[in-house]
């Protein structure tokens, strides 16, 4: 019994040691878990959503077709995927002023 005690305490102190490191929130990992629970809350909300400027097809009169619909929805969608990616990112790494700047970006275009 001695030796399976041995053999498995550095295991879990290693394994808690990551939980802790995981645990760690990072300089705006706050206003991220703030701003996803605002757009989870808006999911019914018909005007909430990702926002993108008209296209100049849009504005001369032109009908839309199936595929510049899906191009017109798949744009704004990806990216805001890559903002919030890359606010997550920069909080990971400790960089505030980043985040920041990525999550604005994101809230631009989202509409609450």
């Amino acid at each position: 019994m001695t030796r399976f005690r041995e053999a498995t305490a550095p295991v879990i102190c290693a394994v808690l040691c990551l939980y802790i490191t995981a645990a760690q929130a990072g300089p705006c990992s706050e206003d991220i878990a703030q701003f996803e629970a605002a757009m989870r809350q808006s999911a019914g909300n018909p005007n909430a959503g990702l926002t993108a400027p008209q296209s100049v097809g849009a504005q001369l009169g032109h009908e839309p077709t199936p595929d510049s619909l899906k191009r017109a929805q798949e744009r704004p969608q990806a990216k805001f995927s890559a903002a919030m990616a890359r606010a997550k990112r920069l909080d990971a790494r400790g960089d505030r002023t980043g985040c920041s700047r990525a999550l604005s970006a994101a809230k631009r275009m989202y509409i609450l």
